[in-house]
Parts: C-alpha cells; structure tokens; sequence
C-alpha cells in the first residue's frame, strides 16, 4: 500500500510528538505502518533506544541509513526528525516532481 503524500508526514510528526511525550509505544504503532519510509524507520530506531532495546534499535539506524547517536538525547533527536519532516516537500496529486 503506497503512502498518500500528504497524510504520510502528518502521521509521522504525530508519531514523533507521542515520542516526545514519552509515549515511545504510541510512536511505535504509527511507524510500523510505514516500515521502509526512511523517517518512519528512524523514528523506529528512536523509539527502541528509548525502549532500551538497542540490538533493535541498531537495526532500524541501519535501515533509514544513519548512524547510532553519540551522546544524543531522545529529544534531540526527535527535534532534529521533525525538522527533517517540516521540509518535506508535499507535491498534489498528479503533479510530478521537477
């Protein structure tokens, strides 16, 4: 099932803001919907370092591509997805990217 353009970030930031709450559970549920979207994956990774599982947590750096923070804190990192996720650019339907 493809993810619609402009639902996609908005479930994302909604994952990251229950994160940020501390509610990694609720952040978890919403991005295994999109496993393979790359800031749905790093929010996954996200939410097992704070999950305290850091074997999964490693795996899910892996998939979105980045590295395991160094001394990073959650809300660090979740600040620094949501701006990546603000400047997402949204393209309506039927429009190509050029």
């Amino acid at each position: 099932m493809a993810d619609d353009d402009a639902v996609l970030p908005a479930k994302l930031l909604e994952a990251v803001d229950l994160a940020a709450a501390g509610d990694w559970q609720g952040g978890h549920e919403i991005v295994q919907e999109h496993e393979g979207h790359p800031l749905a994956d790093w929010i996954h990774a996200v939410a097992h370092r704070m999950e305290g599982d850091l074997g999964n947590a490693r795996y899910w750096y892996r998939r979105c591509g980045r590295p395991v923070p160094e001394g990073a804190s959650f809300e660090d990192e979740l600040r620094e997805i949501r701006a990546a996720l603000t400047t997402v650019v949204r393209v309506p339907k039927g429009k190509s990217r050029r």
